[in-house]
Protein backbone atom coordinates (compact mmCIF):
# COMPACT_ATOMS: atom_id res chain seq x y z
CA UNK A 1 0.00 0.00 0.00
CA UNK A 2 1.37 3.52 -0.89
CA UNK A 3 3.08 5.18 2.23
CA UNK A 4 0.74 8.48 3.86
CA UNK A 5 2.48 11.18 1.96
CA UNK A 6 0.86 14.18 4.68
CA UNK A 7 3.31 15.36 6.71
CA UNK A 8 4.11 14.28 9.94
CA UNK A 9 3.10 10.54 8.89
CA UNK A 10 2.20 8.44 12.81
CA UNK A 11 2.65 5.16 13.16
CA UNK A 12 3.66 2.78 16.35
CA UNK A 13 7.57 1.43 17.27
CA UNK A 14 6.12 -2.29 17.37
CA UNK A 15 4.48 -4.26 19.76
CA UNK A 16 0.84 -3.02 20.82
CA UNK A 17 -0.75 -4.70 24.19
CA UNK A 18 -1.15 -8.68 23.79
CA UNK A 19 -4.70 -9.69 25.63
CA UNK A 20 -5.16 -11.01 29.08
CA UNK A 21 -7.11 -13.63 27.33
CA UNK A 22 -4.29 -14.74 25.08
CA UNK A 23 -0.89 -14.32 27.66
CA UNK A 24 0.14 -14.58 31.17
CA UNK A 25 1.06 -10.63 31.57
CA UNK A 26 2.16 -11.20 35.21
CA UNK A 27 4.23 -14.09 33.49
CA UNK A 28 5.56 -11.19 30.61
CA UNK A 29 6.24 -8.31 33.31
CA UNK A 30 8.85 -10.22 34.88
CA UNK A 31 11.55 -9.56 31.75
CA UNK A 32 12.08 -9.24 28.00
CA UNK A 33 12.96 -12.84 27.23
CA UNK A 34 15.68 -13.95 24.92
CA UNK A 35 15.21 -17.49 24.55
CA UNK A 36 11.62 -18.83 24.13
CA UNK A 37 9.12 -18.58 26.83
CA UNK A 38 6.03 -20.78 25.35
CA UNK A 39 4.20 -20.93 29.17
CA UNK A 40 3.31 -17.55 28.60
CA UNK A 41 0.50 -18.40 26.03
CA UNK A 42 -2.67 -19.20 27.62
CA UNK A 43 -4.12 -21.40 25.17
CA UNK A 44 -2.48 -25.15 23.96
CA UNK A 45 -0.56 -25.20 20.93
CA UNK A 46 -3.52 -26.56 18.40
CA UNK A 47 -5.06 -23.59 19.06
CA UNK A 48 -2.69 -21.09 19.63
CA UNK A 49 -1.87 -19.72 15.72
CA UNK A 50 -5.70 -19.31 15.47
CA UNK A 51 -5.70 -17.11 18.55
CA UNK A 52 -2.74 -15.00 17.67
CA UNK A 53 -4.59 -14.72 13.87
CA UNK A 54 -7.36 -12.91 15.81
CA UNK A 55 -5.58 -11.23 18.82
CA UNK A 56 -3.40 -9.75 15.55
CA UNK A 57 -6.49 -8.18 13.43
CA UNK A 58 -7.69 -6.57 17.35
CA UNK A 59 -4.77 -4.96 17.05
CA UNK A 60 -4.32 -3.77 13.75
CA UNK A 61 -8.11 -2.51 14.42
CA UNK A 62 -6.87 -0.62 17.63
CA UNK A 63 -4.52 1.43 15.76
CA UNK A 64 -6.65 1.69 12.25
CA UNK A 65 -9.26 3.29 14.96
CA UNK A 66 -6.82 5.84 16.67
CA UNK A 67 -5.67 6.76 13.36
CA UNK A 68 -1.98 5.36 12.78
CA UNK A 69 -1.33 6.28 9.25
CA UNK A 70 1.69 3.36 9.44
CA UNK A 71 0.62 0.12 11.28
CA UNK A 72 2.30 -2.69 12.51
CA UNK A 73 0.93 -6.69 13.44
CA UNK A 74 1.39 -5.41 17.26
CA UNK A 75 4.07 -8.42 17.34
CA UNK A 76 1.49 -10.34 18.74
CA UNK A 77 2.76 -13.56 17.79
CA UNK A 78 6.32 -12.90 19.57
CA UNK A 79 7.71 -13.50 23.51
CA UNK A 80 9.75 -10.04 22.86
CA UNK A 81 10.52 -8.14 20.25
CA UNK A 82 13.90 -10.51 19.31
CA UNK A 83 13.68 -14.14 20.54
CA UNK A 84 11.07 -15.40 18.17
CA UNK A 85 13.51 -14.93 15.52
CA UNK A 86 16.68 -15.49 17.55
CA UNK A 87 15.65 -18.81 18.50
CA UNK A 88 14.40 -19.96 14.83
CA UNK A 89 17.99 -19.49 13.42
CA UNK A 90 20.27 -23.07 12.72
CA UNK A 91 23.64 -22.74 15.06
CA UNK A 92 21.71 -21.61 17.80
CA UNK A 93 20.94 -24.23 20.89
CA UNK A 94 17.31 -23.96 21.73
CA UNK A 95 17.63 -26.70 24.05
CA UNK A 96 20.24 -25.68 26.32
CA UNK A 97 20.55 -22.22 26.78
CA UNK A 98 23.01 -20.39 28.46
CA UNK A 99 22.76 -17.99 31.90
CA UNK A 100 24.25 -14.79 31.99
CA UNK A 101 24.30 -13.33 35.78
CA UNK A 102 23.35 -9.01 35.68
CA UNK A 103 25.65 -6.68 38.46
CA UNK A 104 22.95 -7.40 40.66
CA UNK A 105 22.76 -11.27 40.13
CA UNK A 106 19.56 -11.72 38.09
CA UNK A 107 20.10 -14.51 35.94
CA UNK A 108 18.98 -14.33 32.53
CA UNK A 109 18.90 -17.79 29.92
CA UNK A 110 20.20 -16.37 26.67
CA UNK A 111 21.15 -18.09 23.51
CA UNK A 112 23.88 -19.80 23.05
CA UNK A 113 25.65 -20.00 19.47
CA UNK A 114 26.91 -23.46 18.60
CA UNK A 115 27.23 -23.45 15.28
CA UNK A 116 27.30 -21.51 12.04
CA UNK A 117 24.63 -19.10 12.09
CA UNK A 118 22.53 -19.59 9.19
CA UNK A 119 18.81 -19.09 8.19
CA UNK A 120 16.92 -21.97 6.76
CA UNK A 121 13.38 -21.03 6.64
CA UNK A 122 11.29 -17.67 6.82
CA UNK A 123 10.56 -16.99 10.55
CA UNK A 124 8.12 -13.75 10.33
CA UNK A 125 7.05 -14.44 6.73
CA UNK A 126 3.55 -15.73 7.49
CA UNK A 127 3.21 -12.44 9.84
CA UNK A 128 3.75 -10.17 7.10
CA UNK A 129 1.39 -11.34 4.48
CA UNK A 130 -1.37 -11.80 7.49
CA UNK A 131 -0.41 -8.06 8.25
CA UNK A 132 -1.05 -7.01 4.35
CA UNK A 133 -3.81 -9.10 4.03
CA UNK A 134 -5.74 -7.27 6.85
CA UNK A 135 -5.35 -3.91 6.32
CA UNK A 136 -5.22 -1.57 3.05
CA UNK A 137 -2.74 0.93 5.55
CA UNK A 138 0.47 1.38 4.97
CA UNK A 139 2.21 -1.36 6.86
CA UNK A 140 5.68 -1.67 8.54
CA UNK A 141 7.18 -5.39 10.06
CA UNK A 142 10.25 -5.21 12.66
CA UNK A 143 13.52 -7.36 13.32
CA UNK A 144 15.89 -7.34 15.90
CA UNK A 145 19.07 -5.80 14.30
CA UNK A 146 22.23 -7.62 14.48
CA UNK A 147 24.13 -5.99 16.67
CA UNK A 148 21.50 -6.27 19.00
CA UNK A 149 21.30 -9.99 18.29
CA UNK A 150 25.00 -10.61 18.51
CA UNK A 151 24.87 -8.89 22.15
CA UNK A 152 22.05 -11.03 23.63
CA UNK A 153 23.81 -14.30 22.89
CA UNK A 154 26.50 -16.24 24.27
CA UNK A 155 29.07 -17.07 21.42
CA UNK A 156 30.63 -20.72 21.69
CA UNK A 157 31.38 -20.57 17.89
CA UNK A 158 32.91 -17.95 16.47
CA UNK A 159 34.86 -16.66 18.72
CA UNK A 160 34.71 -12.93 17.68
CA UNK A 161 32.14 -10.44 18.13
CA UNK A 162 31.84 -9.07 14.88
CA UNK A 163 31.87 -12.49 12.61
CA UNK A 164 28.96 -13.03 15.12
CA UNK A 165 27.06 -9.89 14.50
CA UNK A 166 27.89 -10.12 10.58
CA UNK A 167 26.38 -13.68 10.57
CA UNK A 168 23.34 -12.39 12.28
CA UNK A 169 22.98 -9.70 9.99
CA UNK A 170 23.30 -12.30 6.60
CA UNK A 171 20.07 -14.22 8.06
CA UNK A 172 18.03 -10.54 9.04
CA UNK A 173 18.89 -9.71 5.74
CA UNK A 174 17.11 -13.24 3.77
CA UNK A 175 14.29 -12.51 6.21
CA UNK A 176 14.26 -8.77 5.15
CA UNK A 177 14.26 -9.21 1.47
CA UNK A 178 11.30 -12.12 2.05
CA UNK A 179 9.54 -9.33 3.79
CA UNK A 180 9.37 -7.07 1.52
CA UNK A 181 8.48 -9.29 -1.25
CA UNK A 182 5.79 -10.01 0.78
CA UNK A 183 4.40 -6.01 1.03
CA UNK A 184 5.82 -4.48 3.40
CA UNK A 185 5.97 -0.80 3.08
CA UNK A 186 8.60 0.09 5.94
CA UNK A 187 11.44 -2.57 7.50
CA UNK A 188 12.45 -1.63 11.17
CA UNK A 189 15.64 -3.03 13.05
CA UNK A 190 15.27 -2.64 16.89
CA UNK A 191 19.09 -2.34 17.53
CA UNK A 192 18.76 -0.82 21.56
CA UNK A 193 22.08 -2.18 22.68
CA UNK A 194 24.13 -0.24 20.58
CA UNK A 195 24.06 2.40 23.74
CA UNK A 196 24.99 -0.67 25.98
CA UNK A 197 28.16 -1.21 24.54
CA UNK A 198 28.78 2.09 22.29
CA UNK A 199 32.69 1.32 22.14
CA UNK A 200 31.72 -1.93 20.73
CA UNK A 201 29.12 -0.71 18.41
CA UNK A 202 31.68 1.89 16.83
CA UNK A 203 34.04 -1.41 15.87
CA UNK A 204 31.34 -2.68 13.97
CA UNK A 205 27.21 -1.73 14.10
CA UNK A 206 27.02 0.41 11.29
CA UNK A 207 28.86 -2.13 9.30
CA UNK A 208 26.17 -4.92 10.54
CA UNK A 209 23.19 -2.81 10.26
CA UNK A 210 24.35 -1.84 6.32
CA UNK A 211 25.01 -5.67 5.73
CA UNK A 212 21.04 -6.40 7.07
CA UNK A 213 19.78 -4.14 4.81
CA UNK A 214 21.92 -4.53 0.80
CA UNK A 215 19.13 -5.00 -1.46
CA UNK A 216 16.06 -3.30 0.55
CA UNK A 217 14.23 -1.27 -1.47
CA UNK A 218 11.52 0.16 0.55
CA UNK A 219 12.09 2.57 3.59
CA UNK A 220 13.89 1.34 6.26
CA UNK A 221 14.01 2.11 10.37
CA UNK A 222 16.44 1.91 12.58
CA UNK A 223 15.32 1.84 16.73
CA UNK A 224 16.89 2.85 19.15
CA UNK A 225 15.50 2.93 22.90
CA UNK A 226 16.62 2.97 26.62
CA UNK A 227 14.78 -0.12 27.46
CA UNK A 228 10.83 -0.67 28.10
CA UNK A 229 9.42 1.93 30.93
CA UNK A 230 7.70 -1.22 32.46
CA UNK A 231 11.40 -3.18 32.77
CA UNK A 232 13.23 -0.41 33.12
CA UNK A 233 11.87 1.59 36.05
CA UNK A 234 12.20 4.65 38.21
CA UNK A 235 14.97 7.74 37.03
CA UNK A 236 17.56 5.08 35.61
CA UNK A 237 16.92 5.84 32.36
CA UNK A 238 20.04 8.05 30.78
CA UNK A 239 19.55 11.29 29.40
CA UNK A 240 21.45 10.81 25.94
CA UNK A 241 22.46 8.33 24.04
CA UNK A 242 26.19 7.43 23.51
CA UNK A 243 25.57 5.93 19.89
CA UNK A 244 23.73 8.10 18.04
CA UNK A 245 25.75 10.54 15.29
CA UNK A 246 27.68 7.18 13.80
CA UNK A 247 23.86 5.85 12.89
CA UNK A 248 24.23 9.21 10.15
CA UNK A 249 26.38 6.55 7.98
CA UNK A 250 23.69 3.54 7.85
CA UNK A 251 21.87 3.31 4.59
CA UNK A 252 18.46 3.47 6.53
CA UNK A 253 16.42 6.01 5.64
CA UNK A 254 14.89 6.85 9.44
CA UNK A 255 16.50 7.05 12.95
CA UNK A 256 13.79 6.26 15.93
CA UNK A 257 14.34 7.44 19.10
CA UNK A 258 12.81 7.70 22.34
CA UNK A 259 12.54 11.21 23.72
CA UNK A 260 9.31 11.91 25.43
CA UNK A 261 10.19 9.81 29.09
CA UNK A 262 14.04 10.56 29.12
CA UNK A 263 13.19 14.18 27.84
CA UNK A 264 15.93 13.83 25.56
CA UNK A 265 17.96 17.63 24.93
CA UNK A 266 16.70 17.08 20.89
CA UNK A 267 19.71 19.20 19.77
CA UNK A 268 21.49 15.68 19.28
CA UNK A 269 19.33 15.62 16.11
CA UNK A 270 21.67 17.93 14.25
CA UNK A 271 24.29 14.72 14.08
CA UNK A 272 21.41 12.85 11.54
CA UNK A 273 21.14 15.35 9.25
CA UNK A 274 20.68 13.15 5.94
CA UNK A 275 18.01 10.90 8.42
CA UNK A 276 14.23 11.47 8.60
CA UNK A 277 13.47 10.92 12.58
CA UNK A 278 10.84 8.71 13.93
CA UNK A 279 10.37 10.95 17.31
CA UNK A 280 9.45 9.67 20.32
CA UNK A 281 6.39 11.50 21.91
CA UNK A 282 4.62 9.63 23.80
CA UNK A 283 5.97 8.79 27.74
CA UNK A 284 5.18 5.29 28.44
CA UNK A 285 6.54 5.15 32.01
CA UNK A 286 3.21 7.60 32.66
CA UNK A 287 0.01 5.47 32.74
CA UNK A 288 -2.05 8.33 32.49
CA UNK A 289 -2.81 9.44 28.77
CA UNK A 290 -1.41 12.75 27.73
CA UNK A 291 -3.18 15.10 26.65
CA UNK A 292 -3.21 15.50 22.95
CA UNK A 293 -2.06 19.42 23.77
CA UNK A 294 1.21 17.80 25.50
CA UNK A 295 1.95 15.82 22.60
CA UNK A 296 1.92 17.90 20.16
CA UNK A 297 3.95 19.79 22.31
CA UNK A 298 6.31 17.65 22.07
CA UNK A 299 6.11 17.27 18.26
CA UNK A 300 6.33 21.28 18.11
CA UNK A 301 9.62 20.40 20.27
CA UNK A 302 10.80 18.23 17.23
CA UNK A 303 10.03 20.41 14.38
CA UNK A 304 12.67 23.13 16.15
CA UNK A 305 15.27 20.57 15.34
CA UNK A 306 13.96 18.41 12.30
CA UNK A 307 12.46 20.09 9.44
CA UNK A 308 8.31 18.25 9.13
CA UNK A 309 9.49 16.81 5.31
CA UNK A 310 11.96 14.54 8.18
CA UNK A 311 10.08 13.85 11.11
CA UNK A 312 8.01 11.17 11.68
CA UNK A 313 5.29 10.33 15.22
CA UNK A 314 5.27 7.80 17.31
CA UNK A 315 5.71 6.12 20.72
CA UNK A 316 8.96 6.52 22.62
CA UNK A 317 9.15 2.62 22.56
CA UNK A 318 7.04 -1.06 21.81
CA UNK A 319 3.65 -0.55 24.17
CA UNK A 320 3.48 -4.30 24.81
CA UNK A 321 3.70 -4.08 28.40
CA UNK A 322 0.67 -1.08 28.51
CA UNK A 323 -3.00 -2.13 29.62
CA UNK A 324 -4.51 -2.12 26.42
CA UNK A 325 -6.79 0.49 27.36
CA UNK A 326 -4.04 3.19 28.10
CA UNK A 327 -2.26 2.32 24.79
CA UNK A 328 -5.33 3.28 22.56
CA UNK A 329 -5.95 6.18 24.38
CA UNK A 330 -2.01 7.17 24.01
CA UNK A 331 -2.42 6.55 20.61
CA UNK A 332 -5.22 8.08 19.33
CA UNK A 333 -3.83 10.81 21.74
CA UNK A 334 -0.82 10.84 19.25
CA UNK A 335 -2.66 11.04 16.07
CA UNK A 336 -4.67 13.95 17.21
CA UNK A 337 -2.02 16.29 18.20
CA UNK A 338 -0.56 15.23 14.64
CA UNK A 339 -3.60 16.63 13.24
CA UNK A 340 -3.38 19.56 15.08
CA UNK A 341 0.45 20.50 14.33
CA UNK A 342 -0.02 19.22 10.57
CA UNK A 343 -2.40 21.71 10.57
CA UNK A 344 -0.15 24.46 11.68
CA UNK A 345 2.32 23.80 9.49
CA UNK A 346 0.17 23.37 6.06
Amino acid sequence: MPLPTHLLPTTVVGSTPQPDWLVDRAMLSKSVPRTRMQGMWRLPAEHLEQAQDDATIVAIRDMERAGIDIVTDGEIRRESYSNRFATALEGIDTDNPAIITSRTGIETPVPRVVAKIRRSRPVELRDMEFLRRNTDHAAKITLPGPFTLGQQARDEFYGDDEALAMAFAEAVNAEALDLQKAGADVIQFDEPWVRNNPELARRYAVKAINRALEGITVPTVVHLCFGYAAVVRGSSKPAGYAFLAELDDTIAEQISIEAAQPKLDLGVLRDLSSKKIMLGVLDLGDPQVEPAAVVADRIRNGLKHVPPQRLVVAPDCGMKYMPRDVAFGKLKAMCEAAATVRKEIS
